[in-house]
């Protein structure tokens, strides 16, 4: 199974920045005296876990993969057979595949016609990239 196209749902970098607000904390503090290393190492940890249940849940919903055999947009898959074409025109009113109401913010839809006659819209931050990967996938 060859991965035609691949964008994760967000990179782990966010992490980071729990230490470096903490470090920032405790030199601020330092400059007026001793410092609680106990209370920012806590804040430190506290901060990273959120920001890594963030970053979890947005490698879970908002990641695309297309292989030769599905589609892959959050949660939801959809088998390559069953796409007949890639549209070029964006429907007043299709089915946004992923789950969510609408395409995610900061991405551009790619409207895809079924093989049962339906329109769903595929999305990606590089819609010009999936559709080629698409169109090219459906060629061969």
């Amino acid at each position: 199974m060859t991965v035609r196209y691949a964008e994760p749902g967000s990179s782990f970098w966010p992490v980071l920045w729990a230490p470096g607000f903490a470090l920032l904390g405790a030199g601020v503090e330092a400059l007026s005296g001793s410092v609680h290393w106990l209370g920012w190492t806590l804040a430190a940890l506290v901060l990273a876990g959120v920001w890594a249940l963030w970053v979890a849940a947005r490698r879970r919903l908002r990641s695309v993969c297309l292989t030769d055999d599905t589609l892959r947009l959050g949660e939801e898959e959809l088998p390559v057979t069953s796409i007949a074409a890639v549209e070029e025109d964006e429907p007043e009113a299709a089915k946004v595949l992923g789950g969510g109401w609408t395409t995610p913010k900061g991405t551009g839809a790619v409207p895809l016609r079924l093989r049962d006659g339906g329109v769903v819209l595929a999305w990606a931050r590089r819609p010009d990239d999936l559709r080629a990967a698409l169109s090219s996938l459906l060629e061969a």
